[in-house]
């Protein structure tokens, strides 16, 4: 299996610790009830088991710097979120890049982007800036967010550039 994802304004949520999980859902408007944030924190940690599979996927994540450096759930919250992202990035099956604020224009303009390939060939795919939002296994729809989500990750820094960027951000904080 493979995975791709572009994220543009949040950390994705297969990389959120549940410091910053909790506090991203508790910001939601009109707000959840705490039992209600609990459960939907407790369901974002338990797909994060896709790092622990056995064979492993291959996941692909492309951030936004943006986000990386917004301190979500104060600073505590923010350096564990960090030390997550380097963690993650270092494992043999995760690749993670970031998109630099001084990158112009790019593919990724029009919101995340997420591509699922599966091992008996299917694919799926949605992007928040194209066919309406939805969900799509049409092969020449599929193509185009593959040629948008590879043209992003070829924009992005790489992923020695992009673990060195986030390591420069805990420095900072």
């Amino acid at each position: 299996m493979e995975i791709g994802v572009y994220e543009c304004n949040s950390v994705n949520g297969l990389l959120q610790t549940p410091e910053h999980a909790r506090a991203v859902i508790s910001a939601a408007q009109p707000p959840y009830s705490p039992d209600d944030v609990e459960r939907m924190v407790t369901a974002r940690l338990a797909r994060q088991s896709v790092f622990e599979r056995d064979p492993a996927p291959s996941i692909h994540f492309v951030l936004e710097e943006a986000p990386l450096r917004r301190p979500i759930g104060g600073t505590m919250a923010w350096r564990r979120q960090l030390e997550r992202l380097l963690e993650v990035g270092r494992l043999h099956n995760v690749t993670l890049q970031v998109m630099p604020l001084n990158s112009e224009v790019h593919s990724g303009l029009d919101g995340r982007i997420e591509v699922l390939k599966f091992p008996d060939g299917t694919a799926v795919g949605r992007s928040d800036g194209a066919f309406n939002g939805r969900a799509t296994s049409d092969p020449k729809q599929l193509r185009v967010l593959e040629l948008r989500y590879g043209t992003i990750r070829a924009q992005a820094l790489s992923p020695g550039e992009s673990l060195a960027l986030i390591k420069q951000l805990l420095g900072e904080t």
